[in-house]
């Protein structure tokens, strides 16, 4: 089960990311957070710029909804995700939205 924290109208939970995977893909749950492989490299923001488009696609919401709050240069990073309702979260970790990626 992800942690999360609905603030207003979004969804704060935290994001463990595997950078440098052959693919970028969401894997599931690790510890309370949403665990997801990034393809791209940990440079200059690169990782980052994957995981807010992954993220979005997979939630379908726009990539302006999507907001690393914390963790910018680790890898568990705090997401805020405006519009994002916890059954979308829910949804994802189990694998109903994963092909959206």
């Amino acid at each position: 089960m992800i942690n999360y924290t609905e603030k207003e109208s979004a969804l704060i939970f935290k994001v463990q990311v595997v950078p440098r995977a052959s693919r970028s893909e969401i894997v599931g749950e690790h510890g309370g957070a949403l665990r997801v492989r990034i393809a791209a490299p940990p440079v200059e923001g690169a990782a980052n710029v994957e995981l807010v488009r992954l993220l979005a696609r997979a939630l379908g919401v726009s990539r302006r909804a999507i907001t690393i709050t914390g963790g910018h240069t680790s890898k568990l990073k705090v997401i805020r995700g405006e519009g994002v309702s916890p059954e979308a979260l829910a949804a994802l970790v189990a694998g109903d939205l994963l092909s959206r990626g």
